[in-house]
């Protein structure tokens, strides 16, 4: 899931005082109070829709474990779309907003399997290989060691505030689901002194621009449909040697940034890596449980004065607001930017895993962008018909089981994830498509994977599941069947096909 730093928030290497958290938080409250201002005259910048994304890549070297080698890698790649991460086994691709309109998201599967098949190429030349996968499945807990977080001064930093806030080390404790055939359910349990568990976790976030008077309805749906998403495309189903969660990734980045000890949860204090939990009638709602309720992690803060600014009719960059946002890691999170000297809003989806495929990565994409936009604009919102709690639930019923789940949807009941994207979120998806006009073979492409992905209740992690289930079967250990099973695995999303055309 890659820092929870936001994209671009270089921290210096210092020590923070009592007064600076003060005076940060009168700083927030200043940008808060700006950005209501701001929302009241709503001149935001509003374009056309656009895809934009970020995906997070492992490295792994030719016996398929982790690679310590990211700053060696982007040496090799020399390209600016490719960043660093948390872990010295992780790396960044950053995509250039693309329209959503016309032929434009089959342009981008075209350019991103190109740039990675050179990044790959390149990083093969330093001995390591780019594996894009929800969670590496040979990573141990040896490789959380402190020595093995990027050399970037913000991720040391951020692992220091962390264990400040808490007080103690961090506990990972996760219960997982059974394998095909298997008689005993798989546990972690386990003590780490550094948040580089959290590196372990890498996904895919999709952007979207959106109106200021839109946003609402646009999070609202985009919370509904969070645990659909997670149940179609889980792809993290091992960690540590244990088979765990489809998508072990929630609970394993909720509890490796959980500023909480056990006493605050007992309480009920809230989490860093939180669902929410209300439905919204304002974007502003949301900075303002940030403020209220999560005390700043980097409490570093500069000379602007956003009131002043607006009243000298310039726009400020709210830095302390979208600091302090980036450490609150919500699973769909606004975010507040400004580009060539223009202020926009955007929704910025955080649920999904990397896929197995680029192929994959554009279905997935397809259908959130096409679902969201039909749900956003929907005479009766599923949201007036269901309950926060439900939706949160969704979410850890498709985590926990993907095609296996049971979730909750207005006028249908209790459902399995493949009925409802049949009969209801497919044509949803489709006819959002259509509306932000991509052309019509465009959808068919993308949507006809979501479709067949449903048909065989087949998701990235149900592939692994099978594949390690199938090599122990023929006598593997669990320790060669990860890695056998990994190294099918880059060689097949190499080849570009969908995960549920994959054998074993």
């Amino acid at each position: 899931m890659g820092t929870v730093l936001g994209m671009g928030e270089d921290v210096e290497v210092r020590k923070f005082t009592r007064q600076d958290r003060q005076r940060f938080r009168a700083k927030v409250n200043q940008c808060l109070e700006a950005l209501g201002s701001m929302l009241a005259d709503g001149q935001f910048e509003v374009g056309d829709p656009r895809i934009g994304m970020e995906i997070e890549l492992n490295l792994v070297d030719e016996a398929m474990q982790p690679a310590m080698a990211n700053a060696e890698v982007l040496d090799a790649i020399a390209d600016p779309d490719f960043q660093t991460e948390l872990g010295q086994f992780n790396i960044e691709i950053n995509v250039a907003p693309r329209l959503l309109q016309g032929n434009h998201v089959r342009e981008l599967e075209r350019d991103l399997r190109k740039s990675l098949n050179s990044a790959d190429e390149r990083a093969r030349s330093v001995g390591s290989r780019l594996a894009m996968i929800g969670m590496l499945p040979t990573l141990t807990e040896q490789h959380f060691e402190h020595k093995w977080i990027s050399a970037n001064p913000r991720y040391d930093l951020l692992n220091q505030q962390i264990f400040a806030a808490r007080g103690e080390d961090i506990e990972l404790q996760i219960a997982g689901e059974k394998l095909p055939g298997a008689t005993d359910t798989e546990e972690l349990s386990t003590i780490c002194d550094t948040i580089l568990p959290e590196a372990a976790c890498t996904s895919m976030q999709l952007h979207l621009q959106v109106a200021p008077e839109a946003f609402a309805a646009h999070w609202n749906a985009a919370q509904a449909l969070a645990g659909v998403q997670v149940a179609l495309a889980a792809n993290s189903p091992f960690f540590a040697g244990k088979a765990l969660w489809h998508e072990t990734r929630l609970p394993m980045f909720e509890q490796a940034t959980d500023t909480r000890p056990q006493e605050l949860k007992n309480q009920g204090v809230r989490p860093r890596v939180w669902f929410g939990e209300r439905w919204i009638t304002s974007i502003f709602d949301l900075f303002e449980e940030n403020s209220r309720y999560f005390p700043s992690l980097l409490p570093v803060f500069s000379d602007e004065d956003p009131l002043a600014m607006l009243e000298r009719g310039e726009a400020p960059r709210l830095a302390e607001l979208k600091l302090h946002n980036g450490t609150v890691y919500r699973w769909n999170r606004p975010i507040y930017d400004m580009v060539d000297g223009k202020y926009h809003l955007r929704l910025e989806n955080r649920v999904l895993p990397a896929c197995p495929s680029i192929i994959d990565t554009l279905a997935d994409a397809a259908f959130y962008y096409g679902a969201v936009h039909s749900l956003a604009h929907a005479d009766r919102p599923v949201w007036t018909q269901m309950s926060f709690d439900a939706a949160g639930e969704n979410l850890r019923a498709g985590a926990r089981c993907s095609f296996d789940a049971r979730l909750y949807w207005p006028e249908v009941g209790w459902v399995s994830p493949q009925e409802l994207v049949l009969r209801r979120l497919l044509p949803m998806a489709q006819a959002g498509l259509a509306a932000y006009g991509v052309d019509s073979d465009v959808i068919d492409r993308y949507l006809g994977v979501i479709e067949a992905r449903c048909l065989s209740r087949r998701s990235g992690s149900g592939w692994q599941r099978e594949a390690v289930v199938a090599r122990e079967r023929a006598g593997d250990s669990r320790e060669v069947a990860l890695a056998g099973m990994l190294a099918d695995y880059v060689t097949n999303m190499s080849e570009g096909e969908p995960v549920h055309t994959w054998g074993w």
